[in-house]
């Protein structure tokens, strides 16, 4: 399995590569905070909870699908965040175009399926870290699995979706972004 190391590039667009495997993002830059268009509208935060956009390439031969995951492992839960978690992600989508986290929009390709994240509800949840906190992380991993689809309700917890990406996955491609509250 190929996995990318969890790196942060000074310049605009956020990219890192693994054997090839790779996943940018236009809208992010690891020199600056998640712009605030992107962090949770609610808990107190004022965002406009839109999801960024994101490209990936060069995934490995036998991908028969896609998922996506962002994690902060910062969260004060004992077991971090889950912000959104996108499966059957059809082989032939190479990117996901900002806003596409908002099941309503309709920006997901035919076949993708938003499960429920830690905010309760499917579909993206932007960074809101508690007032105070250290910057948080927050991991966005695309993952190229050898399966058409994972059958999973919407209301799948983050642990199961979780499970079933680890089981079918054949390599990964991740970078991580960071945002705080002062």
């Amino acid at each position: 399995m190929k996995v990318a190391a969890f790196a942060l590039a000074a310049a605009l667009p956020l990219t890192v590569t693994a054997g090839g495997f790779s996943l940018r993002s236009s809208d992010l830059d690891a020199a600056r905070p998640i712009p605030e268009k992107h962090v949770f509208k609610g808990f107190g935060c004022e965002g406009g909870n839109v999801s960024p956009a994101l490209e990936w390439k060069g995934a490995p031969q036998g991908t028969k699908s896609f998922a996506l995951t962002v994690y902060d492992p910062d969260a004060p839960t004992g077991s971090g965040w889950w912000h959104w978690l996108v499966i059957n992600i059809p082989a032939t989508t190479t990117q996901l175009e900002a806003g596409a986290g908002d099941a309503a929009a309709g920006k997901l390709p035919a076949g993708a399926l938003q499960t429920r994240t830690d905010f309760g509800s499917t579909g993206w949840g932007g960074p809101c870290p508690p007032k105070g906190d250290k910057p948080h992380h927050y991991i966005f991993t695309i993952h190229a699995l050898k399966t058409d689809k994972i059958d999973l309700p919407a209301d799948a917890p983050a642990a199961m979706v979780g499970y079933m990406i680890n089981a079918n996955r054949l390599a990964k491609a991740s970078f991580t972004a960071h945002y705080g509250r002062k």
